[in-house]
């Protein structure tokens, strides 16, 4: 018999499912916004202040996890908290938009999606590098937004699942190598590649087991995760992504333009390089992943409750 936590995921999960994001007042864009005003007051070119920035936050988001579990009933509370921090729905309409706005030739239309998916430059991309944007976009975005919330959510039920999500915003608002952040944002962006750490190789893990699916085979998957992983810059978003082009068969990685410049990232894959088609074949991926991961976490949450 399911316990509440495991029950609150699975509700969280088909609510996603069925409605996506919240299209009004979403809590993580209100997270957000506060997060961006202290920012603006207590900003300082040091770690020191990205330090209390973060703990701040983090720490304050953890508390309402915690107002919440004591609050709310725990299989209402967990499904409200797994459905604010999913992205998974939401994540592959964006990316099936995007793909059929370059199939249809609306180039215009497809880079306004860009934003909406990654922190490139979308002037600077011809229709196969929007591709290439998209398939590691889903890829990794998948782990972050999919597989890393329902693993928190099962090991430490609505704190685990607001934290997290708090952490993860955090790294992509100032986790980036800019100028600006590049102090500031330290702490964000080491807390959310050790709050990645489990999450990002279980999903590489199932991207691997499902890979037949797509028309790939597992062992590609891991081959491309054991070869090519570890020339990623992220130690979380290598496995994950390197684990999806050898499902996929495509090749990833390569010079990567962003606003605040240029990387020149290592190749993931032995494959041809992405096409407009193959976006497609990464959101089907996606779904599956997300299904297995739901999975995996009812199990976890079910087998902890027994323990305890």
């Amino acid at each position: 018999m399911l316990g509440a936590r495991a029950c609150g995921l699975l509700v969280g999960v088909l609510a996603d499912a069925v409605f996506g994001d919240p299209h009004r007042f979403h809590p993580v864009a209100g997270f957000g916004s506060v997060a961006s005003a202290l920012e603006r007051r207590v900003y300082a070119d040091s770690r020191a202040a990205g330090v209390g920035y973060t703990a701040a936050l983090v720490g304050g988001t953890v508390a309402l996890g915690v107002a919440v579990e004591r609050v709310l009933p725990r299989v209402l509370g967990t499904a409200l908290a797994t459905w604010a921090v999913l992205g998974g729905t939401s994540l592959v309409r964006e990316v099936a938009a995007l793909g059929a706005s370059l199939e249809a030739g609306d180039a215009a239309a497809a880079r306004a999606r860009i934003p909406h998916l990654c922190a490139r430059d979308p002037e600077l991309l011809d229709s196969d590098g929007m591709a290439r944007a998209g398939l590691e976009s889903v890829a990794e975005n998948t782990s972050d937004a999919v597989v890393a919330p329902l693993f928190w959510g099962a090991v430490a039920g609505v704190p685990g699942l607001l934290g997290y999500r708090a952490v993860n915003t955090l790294d992509a608002m100032v986790g980036y190598r800019s100028p600006r952040h590049l102090r500031f944002g330290w702490a964000s962006a080491r807390l959310d590649d050790v709050a990645n750490l489990v999450p990002a190789r279980l999903a590489a893990t199932l991207f691997a087991l499902a890979a037949p699916a797509v028309g790939g085979r597992p062992r590609d998957a891991l081959a491309a995760w054991r070869r090519d992983a570890g020339g990623h810059p992220s130690p979380n978003a290598g496995p994950v992504e390197a684990s999806a082009a050898g499902a996929l068969g495509v090749r990833l990685g390569g010079r990567t333009e962003y606003a605040y410049g240029v990387e020149e990232r290592a190749v993931l894959g032995r494959g041809p390089a992405p096409v407009v088609a193959d976006l497609a074949r990464a959101t089907r991926l996606s779904r599956l992943v997300g299904v297995a991961s739901a999975a995996v976490a009812v199990v976890v949450a079910t087998g902890l409750a027994r323990r305890g």
